[in-house]
């Protein structure tokens, strides 16, 4: 029997620093809680789908009613396991929150987790600290002509090759970027659409959290 694929975006809360939600959850959508990401919503006063971890971050196990709780000893971070959750739902668009910042290498994890994410043809972003990431595979992302700012494109992988971007005040034409060298840093919008592509590979894109996800498309070039 094929899995039944939603239509909704599944929101994951980690217990990271972020300010707020850039959009507001619907009904078709999947609220889960990364362990200490539960404190959010408690303070908003919103009750989650799911609660999901080991509770190391909470240091106290919640009564909840889709409670589903990990040994401390496991090969996945929390943020990790709700994106299974949400994947084994049929969910393939994430919004990742609470996911930056704190410690360093829960991040560099979470960056990974994008990647992971987005070689298998979904769409996620990781949200906070002023930022939002977002990574794209085989294909391109599409910015709208009024973004401004900083935007930054690193490789994710062993290289990426075939890497344009056009629109921007840098340009890049079928360049090849790899982990020894931050070649695609600190570019800037001009008031132009602006397109990041990658023949083949994955990029791991930045660009400042004020200016929203919701200008941005990103197109795979391959099938999902």
């Amino acid at each position: 029997m094929s899995m039944v694929l939603s239509e909704g975006i599944c929101y994951i809360v980690g217990a990271g620093g972020f300010g707020r939600m850039l959009t507001a959850p619907k009904k078709a959508d999947l609220l889960i809680a990364a362990d200490g990401g539960y404190r959010y919503f408690e303070e908003m006063e919103m009750e989650p789908d799911v609660l999901l971890g080991d509770f190391d971050s909470l240091e106290l196990v919640p009564e909840h009613k889709r409670l589903i709780r990990h040994s401390p000893i496991k090969d996945d971070t929390d943020m990790a396991l709700a994106a299974a959750y949400g994947e084994s739902r049929g969910y393939r668009c994430f919004m990742l929150y609470g996911g930056l910042g704190g410690r360093l290498d829960h991040t560099i994890a979470n960056l990974q987790l994008l990647t992971a994410l987005s070689r298998k043809g979904y769409t996620a972003y990781l949200i906070g600290e002023g930022n939002i990431i977002t990574a794209v595979t085989d294909g391109k992302l599409v910015f709208g002509s009024h973004m401004s700012g900083v935007i930054s494109v690193f490789n994710a992988g062993e290289s990426a090759e075939g890497v344009c971007e056009t629109g921007l005040k840098y340009s890049l034409d079928h360049a090849r970027l790899t982990c020894e060298r931050g070649l695609g840093v600190s570019n800037e919008f001009t008031g132009r659409e602006a397109v990041i592509e990658v023949g083949q590979g994955t990029l791991l894109v930045f660009w400042s959290e004020s200016e929203g996800f919701e200008k941005a498309r990103i197109d795979m070039g391959r099938e999902g």
